[in-house]
């Protein structure tokens, strides 16, 4: 009953104050949600916002001379910037001030989070005052970013939700990564909501004991974690990329006949993620009993046809050759980002993806420089430049950001630690390697594949008739693969239905909900 009171209250003052125009209200709504009881404001908050809502939205840069950057802010209708220069430190190259205007604030009780970022700062402020606010930058940290500013300007990033809707999100992004059964059910709600995955339940049991001998070199396994560090990774790498699992393997019979797993991404005795050829029994064991994000592991038999062109000593010779080498980070996110503006879920683009890696290569510049700094160097044909200077490089030659992310990824690139190949480019460069992608092998480049590119290839069996008779079996649901470990069903929509062509996944849109491709991309 109090909690009824107080929503009606909310409500009535609301109407009161709204005339149906523009009248300001001495708050919003939403404003006021917390001072309810829990059990009323928070299901209420969640259904308001999403861990999306943690992702700044780009409104414009303030750059020297412009003095029309306008936009509508969260809280302020009526929000403008304008970038002054001027050398108050004495310094070489001087320092500037960004003035920030708001005005038309729609409650008393509202306030506008920001971000500003240059490829050498990130710093944020926030404004509940309707007036003229200023950031000072003291002094430039050189020639450098005099010059970027100057003509690119402070990138200006508006956090939609407002301060409480950031830490709703921050609360709602918590559990992706918690190795708890909160953990996992904050996972599937998110692909639920997102990518509207099902997770329909299987009949138990759960795990199927696969028998050696109806299995292949050159067979996938298809994972997917939803719990624990991993699973929150996998998560968002899902939503991002249309992909239905999250990492994956490849199975290598020897001479004798004793089965193997080839995996990039497997952690080794001093917790660095490289390439490993394991036994399948040990293999299979920590996937049973120690693997504690709850993979789900679909087994997707190759076609006959593809099987007999399956070169299994030379995809023994490329398995040993990577085997000990280092996951492949240098161009994970290449593999998804393929367009300039059609990757990116909104409010995420490539002024974000800048941003982020601006932020990561000041907290970790090691980690920087193996995530990103050197494929972008590829891309530039440059060496040793860090993320700054290639942001200043790509200004001077008129190359757009997004553009040079864009660009693909080429197979034959060494970096620093040799190859770089992750979980699923591992599998595929031992596919052209093993003779599956004849007669084009010279125009496929792995790296441009995402997972869910993989398994829409049509190298798979297609008869379910010839799937091992444990596979699937106590389910009344008949899938197109044998899914061997999991709770729920496994889902791998396009399944086995792409025929490989040149220059494959190198121009490819993938926007959620539905992640529609354009033909021949």
């Amino acid at each position: 009953m109090e909690a009824r009171r107080c929503i009606t209250l909310i409500l009535i003052i609301s109407l009161v104050f709204y005339d149906g125009y523009s009248l300001k209200t001495p708050f919003h709504p939403k404003d006021l949600l917390p001072l309810l009881p829990r059990q009323i404001s928070w299901p209420i908050l969640n259904s308001l916002n999403s861990p999306i809502n943690l992702l700044p939205t780009f409104v414009g840069s303030a750059s020297y001379g412009n003095t029309s950057l306008g936009w509508k802010g969260a809280c302020f209708y009526d929000t403008t910037a304008w970038m002054e220069f001027h050398n108050n430190s004495g310094s070489e190259f001087g320092g500037g001030t960004l003035h920030i205007k708001t005005a038309s604030a729609h409650s008393w009780t509202c306030m506008d989070l920001y971000i500003f970022a240059t490829p050498y700062r990130v710093t944020w402020d926030y404004y509940f005052l309707g007036r003229e606010h200023t950031l000072l930058f003291k002094e430039w940290e050189g020639k450098a970013e005099y010059e970027y500013v100057k003509n690119k300007g402070v990138s200006i990033f508006l956090m939609e939700s407002g301060m409480l809707g950031t830490l709703q999100a921050l609360w709602d992004v918590f559990p992706l990564f918690s190795n708890t059964g909160w953990g996992e059910n904050s996972n599937l709600a998110f692909l639920k909501k997102h990518m509207m995955a099902k997770f329909d339940e299987r009949p138990q049991p759960w795990v199927t004991n696969i028998s050696v001998d109806d299995v292949h070199s050159g067979d996938f396994l298809a994972i997917s974690k939803i719990r624990g560090r991993w699973g929150g990774f996998e998560t968002l790498e899902k939503w991002v990329t249309g992909a239905y699992a999250g990492h994956t393997a490849v199975l290598l019979k020897d001479p004798e006949g004793k089965l193997w797993v080839g995996e990039s991404g497997n952690e080794n005795e001093e917790g660095q993620d490289v390439i490993a050829v394991l036994p399948w029994d040990e293999w299979w064991e920590f996937e049973l009993s120690k693997d504690d994000s709850n993979p789900h592991i679909a087994l997707l038999p190759l076609h006959p046809n593809l099987r007999a062109k399956f070169n299994e000593s030379a995809a023994w010779e490329y398995a040993k050759s990577m085997s000990g080498k280092p996951y492949g980070y240098h161009n994970l996110i290449f593999s998804w980002i393929d367009t300039v503006d059609e990757n990116y879920p909104p409010p995420l683009d490539a002024h974000l993806v800048a941003s982020v890696m601006t932020v990561w290569n000041h907290i970790q510049p090691a980690y920087a420089a193996n995530m990103w700094n050197e494929a972008l160097n590829k891309r530039l044909g440059t060496k040793g430049l860090d993320l700054p200077d290639i942001l200043v490089e790509t200004e001077k030659r008129g190359l757009p950001f997004d553009k040079l992310l864009a660009i693909p990824e080429q197979d034959d690139w060494v970096y620093s630690d040799g190859k770089s190949t992750s979980c699923v480019v591992f599998i595929l460069e031992m596919y052209k390697q093993a003779g599956l992608f004849a007669p084009i092998t010279s125009s496929i480049q792995a790296t441009e594949f995402t997972i869910k590119d993989t398994y829409t290839l049509n190298f798979f069996e297609n008869d379910s008739s010839r799937l091992p008779k444990w596979c699937n079996a106590g389910d009344s649901v008949k899938l197109p693969f044998c899914q061997i470990r999991g709770k729920y069903r496994m889902e791998l929509p396009g399944y086995n239905t792409m025929k490989p062509y040149p220059h494959m996944n190198e121009r490819c849109p993938s926007l959620p909900p539905n992640y529609n491709r354009v033909q021949n991309c």
